[in-house]
C-alpha cells in the first residue's frame, strides 16, 4: 500500500528513541521527512546519521518541549527549514509514578507539565502551518487512561486528557479539513520500558507476569507495530478517520483476561 507520505514533513516529539524513533524510521522508509525532537542529543544525532546513511532526509532538534517557548521554537525551526509542516505527532512522556498517597500537589502539577501541557502547546504553535497544509495531528496516549494502574495519578490523568483533547480538536478542526486521532499503546518494549523493568528485584519474572496477561501471542507489542498504525493514521489512506482512539495492544485492554 502506498501511504502517499512522500515529502511530507512529520514533526515527532520524543522522536529519537522507542515509539517515536520507530515512527521516524517508518516515515523515512515512506519517503517522508521526519523531524524528531528529543532532549537526548546523542540519540537524536545517532538516528539522524542512521537515516542519512540510508539516503533519507530528516532533521534532529535537541530540546526539552516542556517549556512552551521551546515548542514555539521547534515549530519555527521546522517550518523555516522545510517551508511547511504536514503532520504533528505528539509522543513524548514518561510514567513518573506520581500517585495520590505518595505524591504531592507540587509533584502532580510537574507530572502534568511533563506529560500533558506540551501536547497542547505543540498543537497550538503548529496549527497555522498545519492549516496551510491541511495536515493532521496524532497523539500518543496510553492504556492507563482506560484501565487505570494505581500510584500514577499524574500520568494517568494526562493520558486521559490527551484522549479528550483528541476528540475536541477533531471537532474544532473539521472546518479546515484536518484530522486528529490518538493511538493507544499498552505494553510496548521500549528502552524506557526496559529501564522500568530493571527497577524490580527480578525483572525477568516481572516481564513474564506481564506478558502472561497479553491475550494475543503472550508477548509485548513492538514499537514498529505502533509505528505501522501511526503511519496509516497520518497518511491520506486514512482520509476519513478522525477523532478516533486506536488501540494497538494485542487485546490487552478489551479482551477478557480469562483468555490468558
Amino acid at each position: 500500500m502506498d501511504l502517499q507520505l512522500k515529502d511530507k514533513v512529520v514533526l515527532i516529539t520524543g522522536g529519537a528513541k522507542g515509539i517515536g524513533a520507530a515512527i521516524a524510521r517508518g516515515c523515512a522508509r515512506e519517503g517522508a521527512i521526519p523531524v524528531f525532537v528529543d532532549k537526548d542529543a546523542g540519540a537524536a544525532k545517532q538516528l539522524h546519521e542512521e537515516l542519512s546513511t540510508r539516503g533519507a532526509k530528516s532533521s534532529a532538534i535537541s530540546t526539552d518541549v516542556v517549556p512552551a517557548e521551546n515548542c514555539a521554537a521547534v515549530v519555527e525551526q521546522t517550518v523555516g527549514e522545510f517551508g511547511r509542516l504536514d503532520v504533528l505527532v505528539n509522543n513524548v512522556g514518561v510514567n513518573d509514578n506520581v500517585g495520590l498517597e505518595h505524591g504531592s500537589p507540587e509533584k502532580y502539577l510537574m507530572s502534568l507539565e511533563l506529560n500533558l501541557l506540551h501536547y497542547y502547546n505543540m498543537a497550538h504553535y503548529a496549527l497555522p502551518a498545519l492549516k496551510k497544509s491541511q495536515g493532521s495531528i496524532l497523539n500518543v496516549a496510553s492504556k492507563v487512561a482506560m484501565t487505570g494502574q494505581g500510584k500514577t495519578s499524574g500520568y494517568t490523568s494526562a493520558k486521559g486528557a490527551i484522549l479528550s483533547l483528541t476528540r475536541d480538536w477533531a471537532c474544532e478542526l473539521l472546518p479546515y479539513g484536518m484530522r486528529v486521532n490518538a493511538i493507544v499503546p499498552a505494553e510496548v518494549m521500549t528502552p524506557l520500558y526496559k529501564w522500568w523493568l530493571n527497577t524490580f528485584p527480578n525483572p525477568e519474572e516481572k516481564l513474564k507476569h506481564i506478558v502472561s496477561k497479553i491475550p494475543l501471542g503472550k508477548r509485548m507489542t513492538q514499537p514498529e507495530e505502533i509505528a505501522a498504525m501511526a503511519l496509516f493514521l497520518i497518511s491520506p489512506q486514512a482520509s476519513h478517520v478522525t477523532g478516533q482512539h486506536v488501540l494497538v495492544d494485542g487485546g490487552y485492554v478489551h479482551l477478557d483476561r480469562a483468555l490468558t
